[in-house]
C-alpha cells in the first residue's frame, strides 16, 4: 500500500521532530563530562539514521518521470 503525500509529509515531520529532540539530547550530554560515551555514540548513530530516513521519504515526494 502506497502512502499518499499527506501521510508522507506527516512522517517526515515526525522524523524531523525526533531528530531535533535527539540533537538537543546530544548537545546536553556532550556538555557533561560524566556522559556515557557509548550512549552518546548510539544517540548520534540514531540521529544519522533519522536523517537518512527523512531524505528517503523526501525522495518519495518527487514524482517519477517517464523517460
Amino acid at each position: 500500500m502506497r502512502m499518499d503525500e499527506t501521510e508522507i509529509r506527516k512522517r517526515i515531520d515526525s522524523l524531523r521532530e525526533e531528530h531535533r529532540n535527539l540533537d538537543d539530547a546530544i548537545d546536553l550530554m556532550a556538555s557533561n563530562l560524566a556522559t556515557d560515551q557509548l550512549k552518546l555514540r548510539r544517540l548520534k548513530k540514531r540521529k544519522l539514521k533519522l536523517k537518512d530516513q527523512v531524505t528517503w521519504w523526501e525522495s518519495q515526494l518527487i514524482p517519477d518521470l517517464d523517460a
